[in-house]
């Protein structure tokens, strides 16, 4: 499909779909009804949902909602849920083929756009972003889908490269507002996160002045340290594991201040 000269996140996106639909070719008939970490999903529908929202950014209309299940709570939801119903009936291998179809639509649409396109601002799940910042969230949420596909179908893979490095990164970024604002974390205290696995990473969040920031632990050392792999890291952020399960199945080590490392956990998940 050749190269971006205009914007690398497209590229990423790219790497991101190649190697979805990889892993939708090695996929048997039964792994496609296996239930995934996304409420009420199986894999098919978590890869019908990603055919859906790359659909609707190219301006296809939405199906109506056949239904609007427990999980459903706003108007979004109820749109990604018409996408998921309409795409069940259609085999896994077929849904790989419009996978691939849109996809390609897709890059070849931004690979047309002038560069200062991408700079441009509008409405998108995290607010009002230029365009290159709302191409960086669906790499990550492309990333994300990708591996609750493979944390359901237990065939890991695609956690190196440029797309997890970014999707690890933007997880890690709302750790601060994680501590601050969710666990309430006291003034002058810290959390250390250590980020086990690839990508690796270890984050320092201090409080002041009421506020989660990036920072070295003042003193000897951080207030509570939270090790974990990378894999129950973004399942945690992303909602896909509830702490008390994590912590329960021995997935994450909390050292130092137990009671504030649980307020931690707890908060979380802020990309459901």
């Amino acid at each position: 499909m050749g190269t971006s000269g205009q914007e690398p996140l497209v590229d990423l996106l790219e790497e991101t779909w190649r190697s979805i639909a990889g892993l939708g070719d090695q996929l048997g008939t039964p792994e496609w009804d296996l239930p995934s970490e996304c409420p009420g999903w199986t894999v098919h529908d978590v890869l019908s949902h990603v055919v859906g929202t790359e659909r609707s950014l190219l301006g296809d209309p939405s199906p109506t909602p056949i239904s609007t299940p427990e999980h459903v709570h706003n108007d979004v939801g109820a749109r990604n849920e018409g996408w998921v119903a309409s795409l069940r009936p259609r085999p896994g291998p077929e849904l790989v083929a419009m996978f691939r179809e849109v996809t390609a639509r897709r890059l070849q649409d931004l690979r047309s756009w002038p560069a200062a396109r991408f700079d441009e601002l509008g409405p998108t799940p995290v607010g009002t972003v230029s365009y290159r910042e709302f191409m960086a969230v669906r790499v990550m949420d492309c990333w994300v889908h990708e591996q609750d596909m493979r944390v359901a179908t237990a065939r890991p893979g695609h956690r190196e490269g440029a797309a997890a490095e970014l999707s690890i990164d933007r997880l890690t970024s709302a750790m601060p507002f994680v501590v601050g604002r969710q666990a309430r974390a006291p003034e002058g205290s810290s959390v250390r996160f250590e980020i086990t696995g690839v990508p690796s990473r270890r984050v320092d969040v201090v409080v002041r002045d009421g506020r989660g920031t990036l920072g070295s632990p003042p003193g000897g050392g951080p207030t509570t340290e939270i090790r974990m792999d990378v894999e129950v890291f973004w399942r945690l952020a992303c909602g896909r594991v509830s702490s008390n399960a994590a912590r329960g199945a021995g997935l994450v080590d909390v050292r130092g201040d137990d009671a504030l490392g649980q307020r931690v956990l707890d908060g979380m998940a802020f990309m459901i």
